[in-house]
This record gives C-alpha cells, sequence and structure tokens, in this order.
C-alpha cells in the first residue's frame, strides 16, 4: 500500500530534510516515527528536499507499507514519535502511480524578510531580518520580467545536479505587511538555491542597490557569478505543492497558511 501525507516542520534546527549520518534532519526523524506506526523500516519520498533552516507549512510525502493503519492513525501515531518542531496534517491511501516529488505539477514557495533597524527575537529563525529599508514596489517590477519559461541558469547554484536549467514561473509576487516584506513565488520546479538566489537579488534592488533591470539582466547572462548574493535561508517556506485532480491530494487550510 502506498500512503501520502502531509507535513509542516520548523528547519532552523535540522541540517535539512535529507537523510544524513551523525546529523538531525527532517526526513530522519519523520522515518523513525513512520517506522514505529507501521512497525516496519519505512522510507519516504518528498515533494522537494529544502536545505537546512529552511520550513514547510505543505510538505508531501509518500511511502510504501503492508502495515493496516487508519488515516488517523498515521497523523496521530507519527505526530506522538515526532519532535515539536515537526507535524503530520493528514494521511491518505494513494495508487501506484502516484509520486509525491514526479506527480507535482506546481510547487509554492514564500520568502518572509524582516525589514528594520533591530533584530528580532520571536521571529529570529522564521524571517529573513534586514536592517535595510526595501522600496517593495521595485522589486515588484524587477519580479515581473522572471515570471514565464526561462533558463535560470544565473539563479540557480553552482553545484546545482539539476539536467536543465529550464523552469517556468507562474508567478512571482512581491507585498508588504508593515515591516514584513514577503516574496512569493510559484513555478513547476526549482533548482538548487534558486528561490534564495531569486531572493538576494530583489532584495539588492529594493534596497536601491541595483535598478529593477538588474534581474532581467542577470537572467539574459546565463552565469550564476554574475548574481547577487544567495539569501539567508531563515525565512523560506514550501508552502504548497499541486498535484492534478485525480489524487485528491489535500489542499493546504488557508488559516494556516499566514506565513
Amino acid at each position: 500500500m502506498r500512503i501520502a501525507l502531509g507535513v509542516e516542520y520548523d528547519g532552523a534546527d535540522f541540517c535539512g530534510w535529507q537523510r544524513q549520518n551523525g546529523a538531525r534532519t527532517v526526513q530522519g526523524c519523520v522515518e523513525a516515527a513512520l517506522s514505529k506506526v507501521a512497525d516496519h523500516p519505512v522510507q519516504v519520498t518528498c515533494a522537494g528536499r529544502t536545505d537546512a533552516g529552511v520550513h514547510a507549512r505543505g510538505q508531501v510525502i509518500h511511502f510504501e507499507t503492508e502495515a493496516i493503519r487508519a488515516a488517523r492513525s498515521w497523523v496521530f501515531g507519527a505526530n506522538a514519535n515526532l519532535p515539536k518542531d515537526v507535524s503530520m496534517l493528514w494521511a491518505q491511501p494513494v495508487g501506484d502511480d502516484f509520486h509525491a516529488r514526479f506527480s507535482a505539477r506546481c510547487r509554492r514557495y514564500r520568502y518572509v524578510i524582516l525589514s528594520r533597524p533591530v533584530r528580532p527575537t520571536f521571529l529570529a529563525g522564521r524571517v529573513s531580518w534586514d536592517y535595510r529599508t526595501f522600496n517593495e514596489t521595485s522589486m515588484a517590477m524587477a519580479a515581473s520580467c522572471l515570471v514565464g519559461e526561462h533558463d535560470f541558469t544565473s539563479y540557480r547554484a553552482l553545484a546545482c545536479q539539476a539536467k536543465t536549467p529550464i523552469r517556468t514561473l507562474y508567478h512571482l509576487d512581491v507585498t508588504r505587511q508593515d515591516d514584513l516584506i514577503f516574496i512569493d513565488i510559484a513555478a513547476n520546479g526549482f533548482l538548487h538555491h534558486m528561490v534564495r538566489n531569486i531572493a538576494g537579488v530583489l532584495m539588492a534592488i529594493g534596497a536601491g542597490e541595483r535598478e529593477p533591470a538588474w534581474a532581467r539582466q542577470i537572467l539574459d547572462m546565463r552565469d550564476r557569478t554574475a548574481g547577487g548574493v544567495t539569501a539567508p535561508p531563515y525565512g523560506l517556506y514550501l508552502m504548497e505543492v499541486h498535484y492534478p485532480e485525480n489524487f485528491a491530494i489535500p489542499a493546504l487550510e488557508r488559516s494556516a497558511m499566514v506565513w
């Protein structure tokens, strides 16, 4: 039987999603918890691996099991064995044609910036704090030129192992709420560090260090060394993963999407 689950986590104290020997990872904690519920070793596949310090509100995973459990038992049984910074949201059986990663049609991330002179306390590790003042209108203007299908070589990590740098951005919006600036981005897929590299460029533009046209100039160069600074991981959230309707994957409750 194949089971799909929704997962949320605070990535501040994790060395990323992917299991690593001798390191605390989200995958390691999730597999250990589900293995106890299933009463056999479990290996999970996720919709998108996140880096150290990156959070998730709507991560989706799947795994194979011979254990028969109610959906409620998978959720609450796993949560009883998970640390407080990881939580299962839902569980449901899916067909063998469902794959958490390859069946996904769209992923949405949000990057949260706290723009103020003094560092945060309650939001430490959950936002990207920057003392600079940002012009979100300039950032939005720059962001608009990145929407569509492009070669994002300039916006991916040098060590990125993706076979192609071609990705399609469905939207890239910049909004402000008091001292918080939100960068919302959705695409058919993302390259390594792609969101953080885009955020770094937009932040430089918002701070007045570059003109909005710089974002497009970097894109056209197809050269990562021409790009800006990679923004910190702390303000980055994997918000949602969308699948074809036939899989009936639950949508994240809107009330849970403040970040």
